[in-house]
């Protein structure tokens, strides 16, 4: 498989960032990408009125990703905000990894489980949790999606690798802070590594045409990490698109190998599959 790791600026202006999922789409089409992999908040960036910019899956800003897709010919998985529809008053969204088919098809969407309430930021003020795991066939692969702080809790990445992802992608707004690069790195490292499978981790950069807003802006270093968690692609702080060759056929030589899911003591801790979520 070729995955496009897709290191785009967020701005306040869904059609700006519509407009730069487009020309990504267009650049890993280029590049011979079967999947784009896009950051957290691709539909606006965190600062502004998430409730008064979120809109179902089925609404124009989804519909448009949808048409992208099969006009280059790409599946992708985007982050959206979608309405969370609650109880009265209550304006929450759902932070939303869409994943779209090559023919432009939506195949999944999996509903942030893990909230940033850490280092200050309060995610649950804004954002409603999900309550799905969700794997699905995505470019012809077994996909398993993340969302940014997930990394922090192994038992989601293991959750996907026991249901049977060999990739797992992270999109992510991981802001800056202290040691917040290091974390990111480790975490993505660490995750590949216990569950020997594939990792494609993008991350926002600042827009140099937005204003500034009170969310940090995102490290940059998008990853392609390896189920031995050799990092393969690492897009640094700068915005771009590179294209590069995730060889699935590697988690099973790897776990020929290093054994370690066929080892694990699921008698003892009592974990197994946890998909909860519509298998797309």
């Amino acid at each position: 498989m070729r995955i496009a790791l897709c290191q785009i600026p967020v701005s306040p202006d869904r059609y700006v960032n519509l407009s730069r999922v487009k020309g990504a789409l267009a650049q890993a089409a280029a590049g011979g990408a079967d999947l784009a992999v896009f950051p957290e908040a691709t539909m606006v960036r965190f600062g502004e009125d998430l409730a008064a910019v979120a809109e179902p899956l089925d609404g124009p800003f989804c519909s448009e990703l949808a048409a992208a897709c099969a006009a280059s010919g790409v599946a992708a998985v985007v982050g959206v905000f979608e309405p969370a529809g609650g109880a009265e008053h209550d304006r929450r969204v759902f932070n939303t990894a869409v994943a779209f088919s090559a023919a432009g098809a939506r195949v999944a969407a999996y509903r942030k489980l893990h909230l940033y309430d850490a280092l200050g930021q309060l995610e649950s003020e804004t954002v409603a949790a999900g309550s799905d795991v969700m794997v699905t066939s995505l470019a012809g692969a077994d996909v398993g999606l993340q969302i940014c702080y997930d990394v922090r809790f192994p038992e989601l990445t293991r959750a996907l690798a026991v249901a049977g992802a060999r990739l797992v992608t992270v999109s992510a707004a991981w802001a800056t802070g202290l040691f917040k690069e290091e974390h990111w790195v480790t975490l993505l490292r660490a995750r590949a590594i216990e569950n020997t499978l594939w990792i494609a981790a993008v991350d926002q950069v600042p827009d140099p045409d937005a204003k500034p807003t009170r969310a940090p802006a995102g490290v940059g270093r998008s990853l392609l990490i390896d189920p031995m968690g050799v990092v393969r692609c690492d897009l640094g702080p700068s915005a771009g698109v590179v294209v590069a060759e995730a060889d699935l056929a590697q988690v099973d030589s790897v776990r020929t190998v290093l054994p370690s899911l066929a080892n694990r003591r699921a008698d003892v801790f009592g974990f197994g599959p946890l998909i909860t979520g519509e298998r797309g």
